[in-house]
């Protein structure tokens, strides 16, 4: 028996996730970022990371034409940021409506968010309607702060127990 993807959907909502906004820049497209949170570390040595994003996303085109990205662990603050990049405004409004700047390897990073990675591309996986990239983190930018979490379709904080 098949799982329907509206199933799976509804299944992947009791899985907590933190939030990303992938973001890249190319002098033919500009700059270009994601909503994600589909995200996990692979490696510590070297180290390596993947995301995975919609084939169809523009933010995809950016990465393949420069190779280079940056993956931008968003806090608790950040929701409007988070819903701004998931899409339904243009790239130019998205980056205009949120603090950034140019990070070490040249890729855009997000100035609030506590965690901000600048990867190269070292993989690309089709995976049904993805990609998954790999990539080996090349910089880091630490910031406090508490992570973005999103859980049953909603955003969350943590707490203590």
């Amino acid at each position: 028996m098949a799982v329907t993807p509206e199933a799976f959907k509804q299944a992947l909502q009791l899985w907590a996730s933190g939030i990303a906004v992938v973001t890249s820049k190319t002098e033919e497209f500009g700059l270009r970022g994601m909503t994600v949170t589909a995200f996990s570390s692979v490696s510590a040595k070297p180290p390596q990371i993947l995301v995975c994003l919609n084939q169809n996303a523009d933010t995809g085109e950016n990465i393949d034409q420069n190779g280079r990205f940056a993956v931008n662990i968003l806090n608790t603050s950040q929701q409007d940021v988070s819903n701004n990049f998931s899409g339904g405004s243009s790239q130019e409004d998205r980056f205009a409506n949120s603090r950034w700047s140019i990070g070490e390897t040249g890729v855009p990073i997000l100035d609030d968010s506590i965690l901000s990675l600048e990867c190269k591309v070292i993989e690309k996986i089709r995976a049904g309607s993805h990609w998954i990239l790999i990539g080996e983190v090349e910089a880091t930018v630490c910031r406090s702060g508490e992570p973005l979490l999103y859980f049953r379709s909603g955003y969350r904080q943590l707490t203590d127990v």
